[in-house]
């Protein structure tokens, strides 16, 4: 490349030969850049098939960059120009096209030259194989540092591509939370090929639209990027459900038209009477995205024609005092909703977002939303942590949100420290990517943001680690409340710990946190390891022996089983299995292909657990064996195992109707299990009496209880309308089937006893 081409800001595919010895263009991997024509109504202005120019970019760094960055930013350019010479879309255009649109979007976040550097380059890596230390040569340690954080794995064997795709996102997560300008670019990225998607075929832009949807939408949104989640939100639509999309944007068009004389009526009213209150004010009306009016038809069942909100109204005031007397003003102009105020202001969002909203009845009895804040509100909603570059000289507001962002980006990496593969990591971090929250309060009044649907485990393990793990119980607004009670706006959470509690895998199945799961899990993992190995090992050698195989592997064997399943010892692959995060039978059948068989052709019979030799259990075992609290199993029951994905083996009754359903959803996780001969403790079990109401019954029932050697751990009664009968409801402790049928026999002779029965699930 010659310097007068460069600085033209123009580039060809075959106008000019590389000045250096070029590496040769490699295929991207199918649907990761799509080609640029595009027919969405929200791609951006595209030039022309067969020219790149980078003179509009240059425009847009000229408003805010100095000569030197500029200078930086063109060699940038120049060196990616080079590496993808030869290189084009599919639309035929020259491949720089791309990483060009990328850095016009980021230009527009004002982001520094540094990230601007990295947005040119960030293919040269993954496709071009260029090294990280020649980046660093060139451009700085920083810039590599962005490139790196973007560019995607390769020449790792992936078992799958689901895992390849969680371990490229865990690299970019973990990369955004040392330097959030990997995310930002990584948007600008996504929202480029977004635009121009159109001409991949019908299955890519399935599987682009969906990842983009459940993975980028959300991110934007957490990072308060709210223009780029609008974007991303509808262009994925339009993909995902192209008819519906098209049907949906012909009605908004029509009814643009029909209420254009009512949408000028508000806008002449707010204006008048806040100029008349004194108020300086921009107010203008908005339309709502497509996506979101389709989110309301299926969320709430309504026809188009029943969503009458379609339009909003934002009024941007001068001052922060003004937002309450703005509110005040237009709720004497038109009368608002009830329960449809919601003040995030003083309380804002995760993301940093802070507004009025508040929803009036306008004229002709039409819903109207209101979005009332001021300048400063205006830009963080807009642009979220790239405010940040956008507006240097901000108030504490725009410090506030970073330091809510840093929090949340260092959550990932104590999530990532916790997490045993990129599966996982992934899948907490989805969990966390929520649009609606609750505030609750700690007893020194700081507010902690939740996910909707979080508990109190939640609140501990957002607190601290230490906290969570240690919790035995909890009080909300002052009185006592299960650990797994959903938590409401304005809770006040107070949380007790002991030194000598340890979390339960219960937990799992109540928490709502990526942080709380993950650090449960690798609680359960570490504590109880010496157990889950056992467990494992156990499991293992019954798969083995299932399809004729001996449990004795030699040791060649083990090291391509070790390479092949990721996993560091044999020790590690049996805790995986007695955790429940491998499958024994999968692990067999591996082991089966690795001897020279088919693997897939070993036959699997689900109903074959019971002719296998059985896993012993003691129910002394800790928490890698659990009882179930559904049916509660005591020796002498036929019992049943189930294998639950990082809790371990769960032990149902074999008539346990939970068990039933559960197993014919997923047979494959079920074994055959018994009771050990030598049982050193004792079982919980429940009963359930039908008594009359006389004085000194409950007295009666508990002195036998007690003569029959049975241990009352929980006593709750149940009364019937007419107060004549009672139901008594005892947990007790047996040391088995015997045990509990005598003492049964015994209380049944109680007098004022009617029935007594063990409670079944």
């Amino acid at each position: 490349m010659n310097l007068t081409s460069a600085e033209s800001g123009t580039s060809t595919a075959t106008e000019r030969p590389a000045t250096r010895a070029r590496r040769p263009a490699r295929s991207r991997p199918d649907g990761d850049q799509p080609p640029v024509i595009s027919t969405s109504p929200l791609a951006a202005p595209l030039t022309p098939a067969g020219v790149a120019t980078i003179s509009h970019l240059t425009e847009k760094l000229a408003e805010y960059m100095n000569e030197a960055d500029l200078k930086k930013v063109k060699e940038a350019y120049r060196f990616s120009d080079e590496m993808h010479l030869g290189q084009v879309r599919k639309s035929g255009e020259p491949y720089i096209s791309h990483p060009i649109a990328v850095a016009e979007i980021c230009a527009d976040w004002k982001l520094d030259a540094q990230a601007i550097m990295a947005a040119l380059l960030h293919d040269v890596m993954e496709d071009q194989d260029v090294k990280k230390e020649e980046l660093i040569e060139r451009f700085g340690s920083p810039v590599a540092q962005l490139v790196d954080g973007l560019s995607k794995l390769e020449k790792i064997e992936f078992q799958s591509q689901i895992e390849a795709q969680a371990e490229n996102f865990r690299k970019m997560l973990l990369a955004m939370a040392s330097d959030v300008r990997v995310i930002l670019i990584k948007l600008a990225d996504r929202l480029h090929n977004m635009r121009t998607l159109d001409v991949m075929a019908p299955a890519k832009k399935q599987r682009i639209a969906g990842e983009t949807m459940e993975v980028y939408v959300p991110i934007a949104h957490r990072l308060g990027l709210n223009n780029i989640y609008r974007e991303l939100q509808d262009l994925a639509f339009s993909h995902l459900h192209p008819m519906r999309y098209t049907v949906l944007a012909k009605a908004v068009r029509a009814a643009r038209g029909n209420r254009r004389e009512v949408v000028g009526k508000i806008l002449d009213s707010v204006k008048n009477t806040l100029a008349m209150a004194g108020i300086e004010a921009e107010v203008y009306g908005r339309e709502k995205t497509l996506y979101g009016i389709y989110k309301k038809m299926r969320s709430k069942h309504l026809t188009f024609s029943q969503v009458l909100d379609v339009y909003g109204f934002r009024v941007v005031v001068d001052s922060f005092p003004n937002c309450y007397v703005a509110l005040g003003t237009l709720h004497s102009l038109y009368k608002p909703m009830p329960g449809k105020f919601k003040d995030y202001i003083a309380i804002r969002k995760l993301n940093g977002y802070q507004s009025l909203h508040t929803t009036l009845i306008g004229p002709y009895g039409t819903p109207v939303e209101f979005q009332i804040r001021t300048q400063e509100m205006h830009r963080t909603a807009e642009s979220g942590v790239a405010a940040h570059w956008l507006y240097k000289n901000s108030d504490a507001n725009m410090t506030d949100m970073q330091q809510r962002t840093h929090a949340w980006l260092q959550s990932l990496l104590d999530i990532q420290q916790q997490t045993g593969d990129s599966a996982e990591f992934l899948e907490h971090v989805k969990v966390d990517l929520f649009p609606d929250s609750v505030y609750v309060f700690t007893p020194k009044s700081k507010i902690i943001a939740m996910p909707r649907g979080a508990t109190p485990i939640d609140f501990a393990y957002a607190i601290h680690t230490g906290i969570g793990d240690h919790t035995v119980s909890v009080t909300i607004n002052g009185e006592p409340a299960p650990l797994r009670t959903e938590l409401r706006n304005g809770d006040i959470v107070e949380v007790v710990t002991d030194p000598d509690s340890r979390p339960s895998p219960s937990w799992l199945s109540f928490v709502r946190t990526g942080k709380a799961r993950s650090a449960i899990r690798h609680h359960l993992r570490t504590i109880n390891l010496p157990e889950s190995i056992t467990l494992g090992r156990q499991l293992l050698r019954q798969a083995l022996a299932a399809i004729s195989l001996s449990p004795d592997l030699p040791e060649p064997l083990i090291e391509r089983l070790l390479n092949e399943s990721s996993a560091k010892s044999l020790d590690e692959l049996y805790a995986d299995i007695g955790i429940g995060k491998r499958m024994a039978a999968l692990v067999a059948r591996h082991i089966f292909g690795l001897l020279g068989g088919e693997s897939a052709s070993v036959p699997v019979d689900h109903n074959s657990a019971s002719d296998l030799d059985p896993v012993t259990i003691y129910g002394s075992e800790g928490v890698s064996v659990q009882l179930a609290a559904c049916c509660l199993p005591i020796p002498g029951d036929q019992i049943v195992g189930q294998l639950r994905r990082d809790q371990g083996l769960q032990v149902h009754t074999g008539d346990c109707t939970v068990a039933k359903r559960q197993r014919q959803k997923e047979p494959d996780r079920w074994i055959a299990v018994k009771w050990g001969t030598e049982l050193n403790r004792r079982f919980d079990s429940r009963i359930r009496l039908l008594i009359n109401n006389e004085k000194g019954i409950l007295a009666r029932v508990a002195a036998e209880i007690g003569e029959s050697d049975g241990n009352i751990t929980f006593v709750g009664m149940d009364e019937d309308k007419e107060h004549v009968l009672h139901q008594l409801r005892f947990t007790i402790q047996v040391k088995d089937r015997v045990h509990l049928a005598g003492l049964l026999r015994n209380v049944r002779k109680v007098a004022g006893v009617n029935r007594v029965a063990r409670e079944r699930a």
